[in-house]
């Protein structure tokens, strides 16, 4: 079981929450692409390129949220995240706009990508050892403790999930337009779970599908047995960092066991395949976890119905990284 974290609101994230947050966003930002994909097979299926918005990711929506809703004196006493990358841009990227000092808590072996991305938005980082076994949260509390900044964790956090549940919103509205009708469906990669409950909470008619790495996959475990259950010590390496999360907390957790949620994992080599077809077919540039959901659907995973949608999360990976498996596939 998680430990609960200080310094975070205790309220539940609420779907006219998702709905307020929703109208942030498009105050701010242009809709990403709802963008139809013929798979193998000729199943019909819809892909919300969140890896187009302005950070290569839907996290930017969460941090709009969250820190646009501080206070002037909150905002005087600046922030602190968590974050393996896209969360960190999203922070970074909102707190520039709003004038906000910005400190966050990221792993050594984050791709250089994200690291370069998030200093060059102004952000300072600081690093813990996540091969080793140091405690992100640990790391974070101490700072907020020491400067009285506000924590913006990654999924943690009520605004969090709202703000990422606007994703779900556009994708309702969208889908409205081009086919008719709403999703049945939405299948969306998932770390820590803040984009599954806010979806989930966006989306109260439609089948929400978390898709894991193997091995990463403690919100299937969590969400089968009842209770949080955490990454086993032994997890194998996986190329979808953004989904490297030791285990959920119990606000993302009480949404989606309310609904019903119900995870999947895909392996490596079903993650590059999704990679290697969104650019193919969509020229689209996704990260590996950032398809972990097009993998689940490419596989056979999880069935279409033709109102199906998928959420292509990001797009921030290493380039010569993408060259070389786009060879190699």
């Amino acid at each position: 079981m998680t430990k609960p974290i200080p310094s975070v609101d205790c309220r539940m994230p609420t779907r006219a929450g998702v709905v307020r947050a929703a109208e942030k966003i498009a105050a701010l930002l242009p809709q990403t692409p709802l963008l139809p994909l013929e798979l193998p097979g000729g199943a019909l299926v819809w892909c919300k390129a969140e890896s187009l918005q302005p950070v290569g990711a839907f996290k930017i929506r969460g941090a709009w949220h969250r820190l646009s809703d501080l206070t002037d004196e909150e905002r005087q006493r600046g922030i602190v995240a968590v974050s393996s990358g896209n969360h960190a841009q999203g922070v970074a990227w909102a707190a520039r706009r709003l004038g906000i000092a910005a400190r966050i808590v990221m792993p050594n072996d984050a791709p250089a990508v994200k690291l370069e991305a998030t200093r060059a938005l102004g952000a300072e980082i600081v690093l813990y050892d996540r091969p080793g076994g140091e405690d992100r949260d640990e790391v974070a509390l101490r700072l907020t403790a020491q400067s009285g900044a506000t924590l913006v964790h990654a999924y943690g956090d009520p605004w969090v999930i709202e703000g990422q549940g606007s994703c779900g919103v556009e994708l309702a509205a969208q889908m409205e337009c081009l086919s008719g009708g709403t999703p049945t469906r939405v299948v969306t990669p998932c770390g820590g779970g803040g984009l599954a409950a806010g979806l989930a909470l966006a989306l109260p008619n439609a089948e929400i599908v978390p898709v894991e790495p193997e091995g990463w996959d403690d919100v299937a475990r969590s969400l089968e047995s009842g209770t949080i259950q955490r990454v086993s010590a032994g997890a194998p390496p996986t190329a979808c960092d953004a989904l490297q999360t030791p285990a959920t907390f119990p606000i993302n957790f009480a949404v989606m066991m309310s609904r019903g949620l119900k995870g999947i994992s895909v392996t490596e080599a079903e993650v590059r395949a999704a990679q290697a077809l969104a650019f193919a077919r969509l020229r689209l540039v996704i990260e590996p976890g950032g398809a972990a959901g097009l993998a689940a659907v490419l596989a056979g995973k999880v069935p279409t119905d033709g109102r199906t949608a998928i959420v292509l999360s990001g797009g921030n990976v290493d380039p010569a990284a993408f060259a070389a498996m786009i060879a190699q596939t």
